[in-house]
C-alpha cells in the first residue's frame, strides 16, 4: 500500500471518527433515541474497526494526532 493510500485511509478514519462524535452527541440529547440512530452508530463503529484492522495489517496502526505528536 503506498504512502498516499496510508494517508487516504487515515483521512477516511477521521471522517467516520466524526460521524460517530456527531450521532453519539444526537443520541445523548434525545430522551428516546430511536433505535435506528443506534444501528447507524453500530455501522460507524465497524467501520472505523476495519479501517483500524486495515492499517494495522499494512504495518501502520492509527495513531490519534495528538499522540502521534507526543512521541
Amino acid at each position: 500500500m503506498t504512502a498516499d493510500e496510508i494517508a487516504d485511509l487515515n483521512r477516511a478514519r477521521g471522517a467516520l471518527a466524526r460521524q460517530r462524535n456527531a450521532i453519539a452527541k444526537r443520541l445523548g440529547g434525545i430522551e428516546l433515541a430511536p433505535v435506528s440512530m443506534a444501528e447507524d452508530l453500530s455501522r460507524v463503529l465497524l467501520a472505523i474497526e476495519a479501517v483500524d484492522r486495515t492499517l494495522t495489517a499494512e504495518g501502520q496502526p492509527y495513531m490519534s494526532p495528538d499522540l502521534s505528536m507526543d512521541g
